[in-house]
């Protein structure tokens, strides 16, 4: 006999995020990875003591490696695609039901750090990765690609300017 599933939308009554991310996923291999408190006092000389709260510096830099990783350079399509993925959800700190940040605020949280602060997070989330085995450097990857000549050394002509054409 034929199935037909119904779907009928339903408040969970227990569901909890990181049991439906699987073990070897590389979000949660990474959240597992990263200890990103450093940020903390790193960035904290960029904030005021007053005013409404910023998002979380850690929640800022794993929305940026996420684009990285994921080739996203919008925050606008950043804060869509991960909110419709439950690995980066689970890797940011965030449930299901939590509202990610507006990508205005991602864009105006870049501007707030000087470049030097990002290279810093870089090299140290680099060097966490390093050591706990997640890199490796088997492979190298070069933005490139291979195009193949198409020209024959016989077809080659000798071009000269005009103004010298009739000297010659």
């Amino acid at each position: 006999m034929q199935g037909k599933k119904d779907y009928q939308e339903k408040l969970f009554a227990q569901f909890q995020l990181s049991g439906r991310i699987p073990k070897n996923n590389f979000y949660r291999g990474l959240k597992e990875v990263l200890d990103l408190n450093f940020l903390y006092p790193l960035t904290k000389c960029y904030y005021g003591e007053s005013g409404q709260k910023s998002i979380d510096p850690v929640v800022f830099f794993k929305l940026c490696l996420v684009g990285y990783l994921e080739n996203i350079i919008s925050d606008r399509q950043l804060i869509e695609h991960s909110s419709m993925r439950l690995d980066i959800l689970y890797f940011l700190g965030y449930d299901i039901d939590d509202e990610l940040p507006w990508h205005s605020t991602i864009s105006r949280t870049r501007q707030l750090y000087p470049e030097t602060v990002f290279e810093g997070v870089f090299t140290r989330v680099f060097v966490m990765c390093v050591e706990k085995g997640m890199v490796s450097g088997h492979t190298q990857a070069i933005d490139s690609a291979p195009i193949k000549a198409n020209a024959s050394m016989d077809s080659l002509e000798l071009k000269v300017p005009k103004e010298d054409l009739e000297s010659h």
